[in-house]
């Protein structure tokens, strides 16, 4: 069986150990490069993201290479934080894509080396069009840097590579910026969750950003008893409708206390000569329903519960749903 690959040659079998010890070393290089990335972020950044925050038009990000494989995911995440942006391929557009860009957008330009040849044709065409370029490189001095409005300089780091050759720390120290791009321009805009869930309907960060209100059981389905109501009717509602507790609400209808299995536990000896006030647990935990659901989950998990009751602020301290965590369970993020 021929074949055109061309394996690898492996001078002697890897241990396990030293395996585990050789990722780690990389990640640790990495990690090293991020701190000094972090400490390397000057007024250039914050310039950056004022015109980015001042265009009319998009984010038009571009690169070659590993580095274009960056800017894809760069243009993805700032689109999906509130800043519209497209990744265009430098070497489609010197075929015919430079019209992606356009007055009015901004050019992020990604480079390690600041020299690669298929970004000459794109770049030229930003300065024809006089819209503004904003440069990713680790050379200062590159012809890139010098044709950009906004130099953001990456840290002279080595590759996590052995031979210092393969993209991998510099591609790290990219996305990292580019993710700080985008995060910092949301919130200088106040972008809030409100605004990733309409951009974000589907899949798990759909799921963890739908509102609670949208999740409830309403009406009939809450278990709701009065303060009054003897503990053997408390007990029937607890069992028929199946979430494991009973909200105790007084004659206004407002929740005054929520009555769970541990309660009946705790009163097990008098149990049935009491009423629901005698049992409950005052001040229970509550959601609003324009709650997350994720933030459902976190204070479930904070107050080691398995239920919440739902409110607005229009009622006034009426329950108006109850969720059970069987409910974020089946979104697949409890």
């Amino acid at each position: 069986m021929h074949s055109d690959v061309v394996p690898l040659v492996r001078k002697a079998p890897l241990e396990a150990d030293s395996t585990l010890d050789y990722a780690r070393s990389v990640i640790r290089a990495e990690a090293s490069a991020l701190s000094q990335l972090a400490m390397a972020v000057d007024e250039n950044f914050v310039d950056a993201v004022d015109r980015i925050l001042a265009i009319r038009g998009r984010v038009v990000v571009t690169g070659m290479g590993k580095s274009g494989h960056v800017g894809r995911k760069i243009a993805a995440t700032l689109a999906a934080t509130g800043t519209p942006a497209i990744f265009v391929h430098p070497a489609e557009a010197a075929h015919g894509d430079l019209g992606m860009l356009v007055r009015g957008d901004l050019l992020l330009v990604l480079s390690n080396s600041g020299r690669t040849a298929e970004l000459q044709a794109i770049v030229a065409h930003a300065q024809r069009l006089r819209v503004e370029i904003v440069a990713i490189a680790s050379r200062g001095d590159s012809a890139l840097m010098r044709q950009a409005d906004v130099q953001l300089l990456l840290p002279a780091v080595r590759e996590a590579c052995p031979a210092n050759i393969a993209p991998t720390t510099s591609t790290v120290l990219m996305m990292a910026l580019g993710d700080a791009l985008a995060i910092a321009a949301m919130r200088v805009r106040g972008y809030s969750s409100a605004g990733l869930k309409i951009l974000h309907p589907g899949g798990q960060i759909g799921a963890r950003l739908r509102a609670v209100a949208t999740l409830m059981h309403m009406g009939e389905s809450m278990p709701l008893v009065s303060s009054g109501d003897p503990m053997r009717e408390v007990i029937v509602t607890m069992t028929g409708k199946s979430f494991g507790i009973a909200g105790v609400v007084d004659d206004g209808g407002r929740l005054v206390g929520v009555i769970t299995d541990g309660d009946l536990r705790r009163h097990a000896d008098s149990l049935m000569e009491g009423v629901a006030a005698d049992v409950m647990t005052q001040h229970p935990v509550t959601i609003d329903a324009s709650a997350t659901a994720e933030e459902a989950v976190a204070l479930m998990k904070e107050h080691r519960i398995t239920s919440l009751f739902v409110g607005t602020q229009e009622s006034h301290g009426r329950p108006v749903g109850i969720v059970h965590v069987h409910d974020f369970l089946r979104l697949g993020i409890a």
